[in-house]
């Protein structure tokens, strides 16, 4: 055996006696938030620098916005943290009311703001707020506490479509009406992920899912732009200048970086050779200042970030849980993989952004708060509960005083469902009563000769006297009322 091996062996070995720590799919969230944020801001400076210079006389306009927006996302990742699971479910429905209501009122003119054709944003001052970004978020945490819920009342296939497929088809064709279809692509994934962690059938699931690419594909056919993306995509070789310009100047970029770039900030493409180098097309300004090891370094990690949100989803005894991290984990990374696919020239040009890397300010402080939200799910595996419980916190929990997480109960869940159920049978009795006091006083109201006709055609079977059931059940028993006994016959 080899020094090296040995080493490699050895260093195999302490990082997975790291990994077997209680907190340790925490500390790998906040590492892999951290780490990506970092690196957008920077490579955001240096791709936006060119074009923030032409048009403002600073080269570090851009940067500034979206260093603003990742303090706030910070802000939010810390919130996340601290709220507690139970208020989170609580709040989850109103929350994604407004947000819908948010949705609607963007859409009003003099309301919403439209810039290039797309009434998207609310300008609040100096922040732009995306309200399709928000709801990516609240159709999450609401359609895993719906079905958490339901899966637990061992509810049946009609519990699991109703209200969420009605709601997120809703959520979806209000974002198009913006247009916005590469926001409506993610809210599709964040739908999709949602019923199958959720245990939707395969077969009713692959006829979804079929569905839903071919509704893709018609609006992406129906608009001006989308077609014209289409055509580029499956004839590359098609109008260089015109409709591929974009796509090639991207896969000019990731060939001109090579194995180790050109260097941090010396990209030529950014000189409004590649446009929307800072947002859309990021990851190709990476490839040629980074060269492949950076390109290399944001797949490893995602492919971490999509490690550490399955084990949290597997290790969580929290039904609510295990489907709001599956399902965010889906969503983010199913994000980054189209967004790095249409830059290769592997998938059509959607628009999809570098979740914490691509210049967009909504966009990155809505997905910091979605990973405070999974960092939160961590401290609650029942390993993390019991060391934070034995005061084992960590330096990082203990600076930023987190409360300790709350201990998931089988049985209280239990306890609240049946609670629940019983609100609604109470409910449902009340309801039930109602509608016969209106009917007895609907009775009441009519005259007296069509009330006894109204009574006599209601009861059709007479009661039985006494307590035995045996007479009231005799083939020869008449099914009508006799006034005298002796009509009734008399029993040998």
């Amino acid at each position: 055996m080899t020094e090296t091996t040995r080493r490699n062996r050895l260093a195999a070995t302490k990082f997975g006696a790291w990994l077997a720590r209680p907190l340790a799919s925490f500390h790998l969230v906040v590492t892999i938030a951290t780490l990506l944020t970092v690196l957008g801001l920077v490579m955001v400076l240096s791709a936006s620098s060119v074009e923030a210079y032409v048009d403002g006389g600073s080269a570090y306009s851009l940067f500034i916005q979206q260093a603003m927006f990742a303090a706030i996302g910070a802000v939010l990742f810390y919130l996340a943290l601290r709220i507690s699971l139970r208020r989170l479910r609580q709040w989850s429905f109103p929350l994604f009311a407004i947000s819908v209501l948010a949705l609607l009122l963007v859409l009003i003119p003099g309301i919403g703001s439209e810039v290039q054709g797309a009434r998207r944003w609310f300008f609040l001052g100096p922040v732009s707020v995306q309200p399709s970004e928000i709801v990516k978020v609240t159709l999450v945490v609401w359609g895993a506490h719906l079905l958490a819920s339901r899966r637990s009342e061992q509810a049946g296939l009609k519990d699991i479509l109703v209200p969420l497929v009605p709601a997120g088809l809703l959520v979806c064709l209000l974002v198009v009406l913006e247009p916005n279809l590469s926001t409506t692509i993610a809210l599709g994934i964040v739908l999709a992920a949602l019923l199958w962690f959720g245990g939707l059938p395969v077969r009713l699931f692959v006829t979804i899912a079929i569905s839903g690419m071919i509704a893709a594909g018609i609006l992406a056919l129906s608009a001006g732009y989308r077609s014209d993306r289409m055509r580029a995509f499956f004839n590359p070789g098609d109008d260089p200048q015109g409709i591929n310009y974009q796509a090639r100047q991207a896969l000019y970029s990731l060939a001109d970086g090579g194995i180790w770039g050109r260097g941090l900030g010396q990209s030529r493409a950014k000189w409004q050779y590649l446009p929307n180098a800072h947002n859309d097309f990021i990851f190709a300004i990476i490839g040629e200042e980074l060269g492949f090891l950076g390109c290399a370094l944001v797949l490893g990690l995602f492919a971490l970030f999509v490690y550490t949100g399955l084990r949290i989803a597997s290790r969580s005894v929290d039904p609510f849980l295990r489907l709001l991290t599956a399902t965010a984990t889906t969503w983010i990374t199913g994000q980054a993989l189209i967004n790095i696919g249409y830059v290769v020239n592997l998938l059509p040009v959607t628009g999809l952004q570098l979740p914490l890397v691509s210049a967009g300010g909504s966009s990155l402080a809505i997905t910091l708060f979605m990973f405070g939200i999974i960092a939160n799910a961590a401290r609650h595996e029942p390993e993390a509960i019991s060391a934070l419980q034995a005061g084992q916190d960590g330096r990082f929990s203990r600076l930023l005083r987190l409360p300790k997480p709350e201990v998931y109960s089988p049985a209280k869940a239990d306890a609240a469902r049946a609670r629940s159920a019983a609100a609604k049978a109470k409910a449902a009795e009340q309801r039930a009563r109602a509608e016969r006091a209106k009917a007895d006083r609907a009775r009441a109201a009519l005259p007296q000769g069509r009330r006894g006709q109204s009574e006599s055609g209601r009861r059709r079977v007479p009661e039985s006297r006494g307590t035995s059931s045996l007479r009231a059940t005799r083939a020869w028993e008449p099914s009508y009322p006799i006034n005298h006994a002796r009509d009734r016959g008399r029993s040998r």
